[in-house]
């Protein structure tokens, strides 16, 4: 006769977001992210999978985004046979993501297993999960629209709002009932995101809740201005055309990458920048925007507008071109001409972004523009704090290109914005908030202003449980 929750992951860290809510011994798991951060920790946190698989009733997905679907896959692997529960746009995200990961995974696999056999050695290294392992557990999920009420488990009832963070993210808000009659309303923002972002909508405003778990990735920072953003866009552009530079943004394939586009189309459209070549150099981020395409249901007014009544793609126009073979991708590095590059990985870690920088990341004529949140020990952090030089697939890179860095088109609120949300909402009924997502130094400053704003907060630490 209880309800009770705990996280395994994402407490005091940034990325592998996994909670459990516990209804009389019925366990519901809120995303299944991966970790992301040096690769052997990473490796080892994700491998070490912790979280009770064959005894869940449900799983329900937040939104697509790796540190929150990544590990999905392993939750089939342990023995889960129940639902997954996401909206449409997120299944299909997910889908990707996974895929994409898998793929990976296993080119991963066959490089180390050459290295091995070149070393004499033996090889036990193996993908987290295949590509068959994604297509099971896409087949796990169920979907659901926003505002559609669902039973997910005996006295468990899920309703999604938007989240405004990226296409078909939600807020779940989940009503309880234990056997004594004891009803709990706890809602589980995932990433929440920010008023008035281009392409998707604001973050709804959910009805009152006992609980929030809110995350906390801008726990010490603020946004900067979008149109501030834009002018540093402008500049930058117009330098390159100059110089005849490339500028390199490294960014995700979903959301951060379809957000760039439309601000480059804006530019474009409104003469402030010239037609300079902007390439989109990532498989993933090509398949992301038709899915965006496919889902005007998360578009705001304003761009459901642009497609609908005027029939006006913000995501295709003349000075944009979509990269998806090798040798295409090898071919930027050897024009001198002025372009811009978008590619993944958005921390620099992996993909073909990692070998733009390696060939440009030397020269004065680059520019790097970094437009998104950095993890800690990753190459996109390195190149953020400025350092003399970094290492890039084993060998060491001077530093000359420009560095800018952009934080406006970040899709997750910053502690005010979250405030504001926060106030925003009928909190008669809120007892404490669940601070998850952040790293300790941005949590404790974020704690201590909620304080200020009348909001008792309590930082999730791994595994402790906490009575509701």
């Amino acid at each position: 006769m209880s309800i009770s929750l705990y996280s395994l992951g994402a407490a005091e860290e940034v990325t592998g977001s996994k909670h459990i809510l516990d209804v009389d011994g019925c366990l519901y798991l809120f995303d299944c992210g991966a970790f992301q951060g040096k690769r052997a920790e990473a490796d080892k946190k994700n491998r070490d999978f912790n979280v009770p698989a064959d005894k869940l009733t449900a799983a329900v997905l937040t939104h697509g985004h790796y540190d929150h679907c990544g590990l999905l896959p392993l939750l089939g692997l342990h023995g889960f046979t129940g639902n997954i529960y996401a909206t449409p746009a997120s299944r299909d995200i997910a889908n990707l993501v996974l895929m994409d990961s898998a793929r990976i995974q296993a080119r991963d696999a066959e490089y180390l297993q050459k290295q091995a056999v070149k070393r004499h050695e033996k090889f036990d290294w193996h993908p987290l999960f295949t590509e068959d392992d994604v297509v099971q557990t896409i087949n796990q999920v169920l979907t659901v629209s926003y505002h559609r009420p669902v039973w997910i488990g005996p006295n468990v009832q899920l309703e999604f709002f938007d989240a405004g963070h990226i296409l078909g993210s939600s807020i779940a808000l989940v009503t309880a009932k234990d056997s004594s009659g004891k009803t709990v309303k706890i809602a589980f923002t995932g990433d929440l995101g920010r008023k008035n972002k281009s392409i998707i909508r604001d973050p709804d405003i959910i009805p009152s809740v006992d609980y929030i778990v809110i995350e906390s990735t801008y726990g010490n920072r603020r946004h900067e201005d979008i149109h501030n953003a834009l002018e540093i866009l402008k500049k930058a552009v117009n330098e390159a055309v100059k110089t005849k530079g490339k500028i390199i943004i490294p960014a995700f394939a979903v959301e951060r990458t379809q957000e760039l586009i439309y601000y480059f189309h804006l530019l474009v459209d409104q003469k402030k920048i010239p037609q300079i070549p902007i390439y989109v150099d990532s498989p993933m981020a090509v398949n992301a925007t038709t899915i965006y395409q496919v889902h005007p249901e998360c578009f705001d007014r304003e761009t459901q507008e642009a497609f609908v009544k005027h029939h006006k793609n913000p995501f295709g126009f003349n000075a944009l071109k979509f990269i998806t073979s090798v040798d295409e991708s090898k071919a930027l590095n050897d024009s001198n001409e002025p372009m811009v590059i978008i590619s993944a990985d958005g921390m620099c870690e992996f993909g073909r972004v990692t070998h733009h920088l390696a060939n440009n990341i030397s020269k004065p004529s680059t520019k790097i523009l970094l437009v998104g949140y950095m993890a800690e020990n990753t190459l996109g952090r390195r190149i953020r704090n400025r350092e003399p030089e970094v290492k890039i697939f084993g060998e060491w890179h001077q530093v000359r290109a420009e560095i800018l860095q952009i934080n406006a088109f970040s899709a997750h609120a910053d502690y005010t914005e979250i405030t504001d949300w926060l106030d925003s909402l009928d909190t008669s009924s809120l007892k404490k908030l669940f601070m998850v997502h952040g790293e300790p130094d941005a949590q404790s400053f974020f704690q201590a202003y909620l304080k200020e704003h009348q909001y008792e907060s309590h930082i999730m630490k791994y595994g402790d449980v906490i009575e509701l």
